[in-house]
This record gives C-alpha cells, sequence and structure tokens, in this order.
C-alpha cells in the first residue's frame, strides 16, 4: 500500500455538521493543509474539546476530501463522539493528519473495483469511489447491515444492499451477497476488492478473496492514542511472509493492508 503522507497538526473550524442517521453524522471542517494532500484511506486524529475529558483524540476515516476541506462520517458511540457530535459550525478542533496509508489506486490489473462495507465502514468510501471513478474504473458498492437502519449508503452510486434480517435487499451477509456476484463480475473483467467494516466481516471477506483468486485491500480499525506510532496501542497481528505471523502498528503499517495478510 502507499506510505503516508506528510502529517499536519492544524486548527481546524466546522464548516458544517448534518446527521444522516439515527447515530451517525457528517462533519466538514476547513482545514486545507489536510484536504490537498489526502489519499483515500488515510485518517486524522482529532481533539474533540480543549479540555482532558476526553484526554486522547479520536481517529476517523476521510470520508471526502475538495476545495480545501474534509469530511468525516462519524458514529455516536462513545463520550468523545457525541462531543465531537454536537460541535456547531465554527467549533475549532485541533486535527492531525492525514495519517496512515492509503489504498492501491494506481494498480493496472483490475477492471472493476469491488467496494465491500459494513456498517460505518462506508466512511473511507465515498472518497475512494471518486478517485477510482476518475481513473476510469468501473466501481461497485456492497454495503451490508444489521437491519436497513444500518446501511449508509451517503454520496455512494451503484449499491447493492445486504442485511442479516433481509429489511433491504439481499437477505443475509454482505459477504454472502459479496459470493452471489463474483461470477456476472468476473465475467466482465478482474474485479478487485476494497473492503473496511467490523473486523470478522474483514476476515471473511480477506478469506473469501484468498480461495477465489481475487486480489483483496483492507481497512482495519483499531483503539489508537497517537495516530503515528508512539504509543503502541495499534498493534495488529497479521501475517508475515515467512509463513507465521507479526505485529504491526496499524497507524504505521496500516490501516489498508493487503487482504491475504488477514491472520
Amino acid at each position: 500500500m502507499p506510505r503516508e503522507s506528510t502529517i499536519t497538526d492544524i486548527r481546524a473550524a466546522v464548516a458544517a455538521s448534518r446527521r444522516i442517521s439515527r447515530d451517525v453524522t457528517l462533519i466538514t471542517l476547513d482545514c486545507p493543509l489536510i484536504s490537498e494532500i489526502a489519499e483515500p484511506g488515510n485518517f486524522v486524529n482529532v481533539r474533540v474539546n480543549d479540555t482532558t475529558q476526553p484526554l486522547l483524540r479520536r481517529p476517523f476515516s476521510i470520508h471526502d476530501a475538495e476545495d480545501g476541506q474534509i469530511t468525516l462520517m462519524v458514529k455516536e458511540i462513545g463520550k468523545g463522539t457525541e462531543i465531537f457530535c454536537r460541535c456547531t459550525a465554527g467549533t475549532e478542533l485541533s486535527v492531525l493528519g492525514p495519517l496512515g496509508n492509503s489504498f492501491s489506486l494506481g494498480a493496472e490489473d483490475f477492471d472493476t473495483a469491488v467496494l465491500v462495507s459494513g456498517g460505518i465502514g462506508t466512511a473511507p468510501m465515498r472518497f475512494l469511489e471518486k478517485r477510482l471513478a476518475a481513473r476510469g474504473k468501473k466501481v461497485v458498492n456492497l454495503i451490508g447491515g444489521r437491519t436497513k437502519d444500518d446501511l449508509l449508503p451517503e454520496g455512494l452510486t451503484g449499491c447493492r444492499f445486504a442485511t442479516d434480517d433481509g429489511s433491504e435487499g439481499f437477505h443475509g451477509t454482505v459477504l454472502g451477497l459479496l459470493e452471489s456476484l463474483v461470477p456476472s463480475l468476473t465475467a466482465e473483467g478482474t474485479p478487485r476488492i476494497f473492503a473496511c467494516g467490523p473486523t470478522p466481516m474483514l476476515r471473511a471477506v480477506a478469506r473469501f478473496s484468498r480461495e477465489a483468486g481475487i486480489a483483496s485491500e483492507v481497512s482495519l480499525e483499531s483503539v489508537m492514542g497517537c495516530g503515528f506510532g508512539i504509543c503502541y496501542g495499534c498493534s495488529v497481528e497479521v501475517s508475515a511472509p515467512d509463513g507465521g505471523t507479526k505485529t504491526i502498528l496499524l497507524c504505521r503499517e496500516g490501516p489498508v493492508i493487503d487482504g491475504g495478510r488477514m491472520v
């Protein structure tokens, strides 16, 4: 995967905040220094206020980047994200980024990009789809959730849905949907899978892609303290070239890894 970009720590003002579901908000920040060099797959670490409560920054995938702004898709899962989602326009926050590596946009060995996401895993897909489309790639979005209320297709095109309860689209998991579509996808050319979502989903997608002989990249999530390799809080185990396993820091060697490295 491409390496990380130059990192800046800036004060960025909230330009807009819009609720798109019961617990997910799109937050746009004015930060041209990050927007102009960000790549799909990068993330930022945000200090949600200027107090020590909460103490640590929160990591968020970059949902979109254009015109000097970045947009983040934020799900309320605790005090920090609750504070962030309630920030009003004009609020200034400390934003560190862009962090991590990015998806492989320059790969020429595929015709169709299959973007597989579950829940809040759609966060980086808007940015990724735009860049892939600009390179002339066909893009298909496969989006999964427990129910139709968990589906987050904001800004995405060519969407196919899967829900565990059958309330929208394919009745089953997003992996089941992917399996059902592979024959038609491979008939039209060579596909490449880009995935983001819960770790069990990513393990299943990576295993399937290996067995099917389809190249894949997965964007992992982890608890992070610093976001650039000092705290060692985001260590994850991946497969090593010698056939064993090794530990990497997700903020440095990720969050995007080759699906073949999933343990």
